[in-house]
């Protein structure tokens, strides 16, 4: 069976920044990338808030820059996904998608999570061309134009709030006759005039060829009053949550109740000694570019002194 000190499983931020690290304290790390290389990012058309990119820069290209950087300094990058992982005792086993088997000392699970959709046959179509599930990534490049969130929560209220600010005007699309959010963000989207919240509301389908139109909406779906309508907008954000990515972890690591694995103190130490956690599968707040990449060389600085109190036994 393969061995190695130090397995990282996922890419994006997160992991590549991990793989940088862990690669220069010579722990010869193995990424395994996982069924989306790059993560999210790489279906981001532009991302302008990473620091050391004036103008910007192509969310694919950025991950093949990490990726590269990783590579240079001998990181063992494949492709592939691991579908399960014991980690009862060290060196904890992992299997691969194409049955392989890797046994490694220490583990940097950044895999990531993935934004909730509608199920519409138009939101993958028009993904990044309209569509996003992050306002405060794609927010800026709709200064001045018309757009909708879709939810009712406390996230879908931050973000209806943040887009307010640049935005001309902001729908809010509620499935329900209220809002689930706190009362505090309740308040705040009711305080800002260019919010219009449509209760009773369900998305039937998105407008647009090369970009984004519009939106196909009915109100109270399912009765006697329902009335389809449409309106239209220039971008539709999806505010409905995140899946951490931890299925094949089995329960092995301690989540909280939306199944972010939880990590230890100032660290990226989990609940099983020897593993650690980076990026959005542990971020159920921030999830960022930037944040993801702190946490990945975190992560593996603290790989490097586990490892090294760990031989000194």
């Amino acid at each position: 069976m393969e061995t190695t000190k130090c397995l990282i499983i996922g890419s994006g931020p997160a992991g590549y920044t991990a793989a940088i690290y862990a690669s220069r304290a010579n722990l010869a790390p193995v990424l395994y990338e996982g069924n989306m290389p790059g993560g999210q990012l790489t279906i981001t058309t532009e991302v302008e808030n990473f620091p050391g990119y004036p103008e910007g820069i192509d969310g694919y290209e950025m991950m093949e820059q990490l990726r590269q950087q990783a590579a240079r300094f001998g990181a063992d990058l494949r492709n592939g996904a691991i579908t399960s992982i014991d980690l009862a005792q060290r060196p904890f086993v992992a299997v691969t998608d194409g049955g392989d088997s890797i046994a490694a000392e220490a583990v940097i699970v950044a895999t990531g999570a993935s934004a909730r959709y509608l199920g519409l046959d138009d939101e993958k179509r028009l993904q990044g061309r309209g569509v996003s599930a992050c306002a405060t990534c794609d927010g800026f490049f709709y200064r001045q134009k018309v757009v909708a969130v879709v939810g009712g929560g406390d996230s879908a209220c931050e973000e209806a709030t943040y887009l307010a600010r640049l935005a001309s005007k902001v729908y809010m699309i509620v499935r329900k006759d209220h809002l689930r959010a706190s009362k505090v963000m309740q308040q705040r989207v009711f305080d800002t005039p260019n919010i219009e919240i449509l209760f009773n509301t369900n998305t039937a389908g998105l407008i647009g060829d090369d970009k984004l139109t519009g939106a196909h909406l009915v109100r109270h779906k399912g009765t006697p009053q329902e009335e389809p309508f449409d309106i239209a907008i220039d971008g539709f954000f999806l505010a409905i949550g995140h899946t951490p990515n931890t299925a094949f972890l089995n329960g092995q690591l301690e989540t909280d109740e939306a199944g972010y694995i939880i990590t230890r103190g100032a660290g990226q130490a989990t609940s099983v000694e020897g593993v650690f956690a980076a990026g959005d599968v542990a971020d159920p707040h921030y999830q960022q570019a930037v944040t993801a990449a702190a946490m990945g060389c975190k992560a593996a600085l603290d790989v490097e002194k586990f490892l090294l109190e760990a031989d000194g036994k």
